[in-house]
């Protein structure tokens, strides 16, 4: 559309159902490039992609032709078929329902990606659930304790 500028930065984050520790890191990295490709297709830009065994960290710059419901909705479907598809998993993979999604500044595309990138170090100090809790809290979001992500089963 013309004369139509947007510049929109968005972090998704989402886990394995259940929590489960399924994300190998045989197999992540392949994941990561799937996924990317999945938000390529729609048109938006992949700026840092990261994972954990049981949740993911996606940091894209989005067009506005789609929804973020929608292209999440996408993501998850799509992977989740492609892990099945590969046999990369030797549980049933599925990823829980729900999603976080926070947007950023230009000036903050940087620190996302540093944050993304060293998510190993991060969880070795914050579990999963105490880090979603600090971005939903950060981000001023209303929330209620019985629809976070399920704890570890």
């Amino acid at each position: 559309m013309a004369n139509s500028y947007t510049q929109i930065h968005i972090q998704f984050v989402f886990a394995v159902k259940y929590r489960a520790a399924l994300i190998d890191n045989e197999w992540k990295e392949r994941l990561h490039q799937y996924i990317t490709g999945i938000f390529q297709e729609n048109k938006h830009k992949m700026l840092q992609i990261n994972s954990m065994p049981d949740h993911i960290h996606i940091f894209v710059g989005m067009r506005p032709h789609q929804s973020i419901s929608s292209v999440i909705q996408n993501v998850k479907t799509e992977s989740s078929k492609w892990i099945k598809a590969n046999n990369l998993c030797s549980q049933p993979f599925a990823w829980q329902e729900g999603y976080g999604a926070f947007s950023y500044a230009k000036s903050q595309v940087s620190d996302v990606v540093r944050y993304i990138k060293n998510q190993e170090i991060h969880h070795s100090k914050l579990t999963f659930l105490d880090e979603y809790r600090k971005f939903l809290t950060a981000f001023e979001i209303e929330w209620d304790e019985q629809y976070i992500f399920k704890e570890l089963e």
